[in-house]
């Protein structure tokens, strides 16, 4: 028997209608580990679910809440999906350069978590670029973000990196920490609390596997070294999983990620350079292209040294791949359609009706 509360489900666990509500370990293909009330078991959509499913993010990711037939003899049937309160999703260009995808599809990589691990390790792959581009993908997900340097133990000149990623990443608290030698690991406690879900994101070789070998207290997954010549990692975690510490906190580890493809990220974006958005309003015409117009409040703070080039120039980047990503998708198409219609009602409500 498992206590479904302790896997961060808060609705009712009684079965309704004879399903029992489980939650999404492990995905491998079309093919899941789930636990609910009658323990851990193996489960796949019915053939309903599969064919009503119109879209890639309607399938079950590692981290969902799904409603089960239960099977004692065999595998069990994932007859729905319960709703999401986060999600980390990505952009999926089918395999294909952006510049030659005839359309993008959303990969939700992990679901209904509380924090988001950005884990970058301090060697010569750390990259500012990269991680504000996490960090926005991060703020839209709907979790919170924290953002890990890992293997301290390895890094001489600790403090002034860690200054220099905070300086960089204003919406997320960060952190140096080693699994090697324990520093800075107390710092997780404050996130890592009972019923309370982290999902780590990184790319290979940053010491994911090894954070979590050290948080659950022993060897749970494998670890394998970087390669000495660029810094660059291995594949160690092959597919998503879900893992329940000893304290009783969650832990969805993921593969690590060469790309990271921004995702209806607009609200993110915005969160993640603020101190960017903060400047329109200054500048002295309201539909100011930040380009050469008089009395530009962003072309004065990128003057003044106030607002980097670098920062402005991913500022940008993420802006121009974001709308690029939303003119490919009909899924964003057709949810802008819906909140412009939406917007029309509401202003129509607020002037009243014609007589």
């Amino acid at each position: 028997m498992i206590d479904l509360k302790e896997y961060g489900y808060d609705g009712p666990l009684e079965p309704v209608s004879g399903l029992l509500p489980g939650r999404v370990t492990e995905q491998h293909r079309d093919r899941y580990k789930a636990v609910c009330l009658r323990g851990e078991v193996w489960a796949a959509p019915t053939g309903s679910f599969f064919y009503s499913a119109g879209q890639q993010q309607d399938f079950p990711c590692v981290g969902d809440f799904v409603l089960l037939q239960y099977n004692e003899t065999g595998d069990s049937r994932i007859t729905g999906l319960l709703p999401r309160r986060s999600q980390f999703s990505r952009s999926d260009f089918g395999g294909h350069k952006a510049e030659y995808a005839k359309g993008v599809q959303q990969q939700v990589v992990a679901a209904n978590f509380d924090y988001v691990f950005i884990l970058s390790s301090l060697n010569r792959d750390l990259r500012l670029s990269r991680l504000e581009r996490y960090l926005s993908a991060a703020l839209s997900s709907g979790g919170q973000p924290v953002v890990l340097l890992t293997k301290a133990d390895l890094c001489f000149e600790v403090q002034p990196v860690l200054e220099e990623v905070r300086l960089a990443l204003p919406g997320a608290p960060v952190y140096a920490l080693s699994s090697r030698t324990g520093a800075g690991m107390e710092e997780l406690e404050r996130y890592l609390l009972p019923g309370k879900t982290a999902v780590f994101l990184g790319m290979s070789g940053v010491g994911k596997s090894s954070l979590l070998n050290a948080l659950a207290g022993q060897e749970v997954m494998k670890v394998q070294g970087i390669r000495e010549d660029d810094s660059r990692g291995r594949h160690t975690t092959t597919h998503r999983q879900l893992f329940r510490l000893p304290g009783g906190a969650l832990v969805i580890d993921t593969p690590g990620m060469r790309e990271l493809g921004l995702w209806d990220a607009d609200e993110g974006i915005g969160s993640a350079f603020s101190d960017v958005e903060a400047l329109f309003p200054l500048c002295r015409f309201p539909d100011c292209h930040h380009q050469s117009e008089p009395g530009c409040a962003v072309l004065a703070a990128l003057e003044s040294g106030e607002l980097s080039r670098a920062r402005w120039e991913q500022y940008l980047a993420q802006k121009r791949e974001n709308a690029f990503t939303a003119e490919k998708s009909e899924y964003l198409q057709e949810k802008r359609a819906w909140q412009r219609s939406l917007s029309k009602q509401i202003r129509q409500m607020k002037k009243g009706p014609k007589f």
